[in-house]
Parts: structure tokens; sequence; C-alpha cells
């Protein structure tokens, strides 16, 4: 949102939590100087907010007496776009005090109706997010899975043309798809499933509890780095674990520290060459350990460089 924006909605919050606000007060509060505030006063008056001014020594501006903003209507797409965004913006915030999106969240609730308010909710926090902004998926079906993974009820799903009953533990958008994760009772197994090969749900009456301790954001982006790729490798990193999480996504592997010092960059590859080309773009020295085609790959990678050396060597200055 710009700058402006954020000014003049923090303006009509002033206005209706503290009543009358006096010019200098508003431009005060909003950082801005009186001129500021009068713009603002104005864009709010153009879209039909009756804002009174008050003259005199004790004056300033005040919402027109019995004034009160009306329900904020949103179509689903519009609601499942507004949880997103605020889980989004809770999984960048650190633990402790409300995050601005909690308080995003608490303000809205004061004005989307009850019923979409409780499903907005919901939704959001089902769904944890990672990565870059998420696509929106089909509305209804992702707050009928938010429903039922808050109110830890099964969920029959029509994925790629097969029923399936799922008992839903958690939503998670990963590198801007949707996945639903729970039990699948038809493999009787953990599962992760992509919401746009979803193409219907039901929340079912049957309760379950999910395992204690189960965290849907590990379990998808383990799958995606380990479980889809033909290559297991295994590569030692000569740093600690901390930096080697704060430098690497956690696509790139998992992370394990090594009780000889050093961390063990678990990850999955389909073509071991590109998977070389990254490793050599790593801050410390590294070993190898398995398979041996990704030390190959690694030792005709480092030729092609040492190579590219010789010629620049040689090129006329």
């Amino acid at each position: 949102m710009s700058r402006p924006a954020a000014r003049v909605l923090a303006l009509l919050e002033l206005l209706q939590d503290r009543g009358l606000v006096s010019a200098d007060e508003a431009a005060r509060r909003l950082e801005i100087d009186a001129r500021a505030v009068r713009r603002y006063v104005t864009a709010l008056r153009d879209m039909d907010i009756p804002i009174e001014s008050v003259r005199g020594r004790y004056g300033g501006y005040r919402l027109a007496r019995g004034y009160r903003l009306p329900p904020l209507m949103l179509a689903d797409e519009e609601a499942v776009a507004v949880a997103v965004a605020l889980a989004a913006a809770g999984e960048r915030e650190t633990a402790g005090a409300p995050s601005p999106a909690d308080r995003a969240l608490v303000k809205l609730g004061r004005l989307l109706p009850t019923a979409l308010r409780e499903r907005v909710k919901a939704l959001g926090a089902a769904t944890s997010v990672t990565g870059s902004e998420p696509l929106t998926p089909e509305p209804d079906l992702a707050l009928t899975l938010g429903a039922s993974v808050q109110a830890r009820r099964a969920v029959r799903i029509e994925h790629s043309g097969h029923v399936r009953d799922v008992d839903p533990y958690g939503l998670v958008v990963h590198a801007r798809h949707w996945y639903l994760v729970g039990h699948d009772h038809l493999r009787d197994d953990l599962r992760m499933f992509r919401l746009d090969r979803i193409t219907g749900a039901a929340e079912l009456p049957r309760r379950f509890t999910p395992p204690t301790g189960f965290d849907p954001v590990a379990h998808v982006l383990r799958t995606l780095t380990l479980g889809a790729w033909t290559h297991r490798t295994e590569v030692w990193l000569d740093t600690d674990l901390a930096t080697a999480r704060a430098r690497l996504p956690a696509t790139f592997g998992e992370l394990r520290p090594c009780q000889e010092g050093g961390v063990l960059l678990v990850s999955g590859a389909e073509d071991l060459p590109a998977m070389a080309r990254l490793l050599t773009g790593l801050p410390w020295p590294f070993t190898v350990r398995t398979p041996p085609a990704l030390a190959a790959a690694l030792a005709a990678h480092v030729e092609d460089l040492t190579a590219a050396v010789a010629r620049s060597n040689q090129a006329p200055a």
C-alpha cells in the first residue's frame, strides 16, 4: 500500500477512535503538515465518508454524528487474497508482540460480516506461506479446506479424478503453489496434494487429532527437496548451522549438524551437473560424500572453469 493511502486510512481510524481531532494533532500523529491533513480529509470526503469541520479554538475534524462504516463486503476470491496476504506477512514477523498482520486481521474483523470473518480467520490460521507471492486458488475450495483444518474435521476431496478422504493437517503455499498436507485414508499414509489438482472438497463430520508436533511446512519442504528427485545428494559444508541456514534457502536442502563439526547438506537433484554448478557458488569449503556421480560432475565443471581461465589469460589485451 502506498504511503498516502496508508495515511488516509490512518486518519480515518484516528477519527473513529478519538472523535474530534484537531488539525495539529492529526498532523503530529500522521507525521505530516496541516496542508496534507486537509488533502486527506478531502480524499475521505471523495469516498463519501462524511467528515465535518468544526471551527474555533477547539475545532478540528470529526466523523458526522451517527455515521458508522458499512460492512466490508468481499467476494470470496478477495477474502482468500486477504487471508493469504496476512499469512504471508505473519511469516515474516518475529515472535512476541502482535504483528502488523495480527493487528490488520483484528481491524478487518470489525468490518467483515460475521460468517465471512470466521472463514477468513480460519484460512489465515491454517495457511503457512514460504517464498514468493502465491497464486490465488479457487476461493470456495481454499475456504472449505481452511475451515476443515481449523475444525479438525476430515475432508473428502476429488484429486486428479480420484476421491480421497483426508485428515487435513495444514495448508502450505510454496513457490506460488498451494498444498494440502494430511493423512490420506486411501493410501493410509501422509500425503500432500496440490490445490490446483483438486476439483472439489466437502467437510465430513468425523473429527481427527493431528500428530503431536507435526510441521506441515517442514514436510512440504522435505518432500519437494528430497522425495521428488532421482538423485539423493550429501555434501559436507565447512561452516556452522546458523550461518548455513542464513545463507541457503530452505529449498536448497535439509541441513544437519555433524558431530565432527560442519554441516551436512542433504538434498535431491535431477541434474547433477547443475547441482555441481550450484556447489561451486558456495562461500565455504565442501566435500561431496554421495553420490560419486556428483563428484564426477563437479570435476568436469572444474575442468571447464580451468579451461575458461586459460582462454581468458591468453586473450589479447
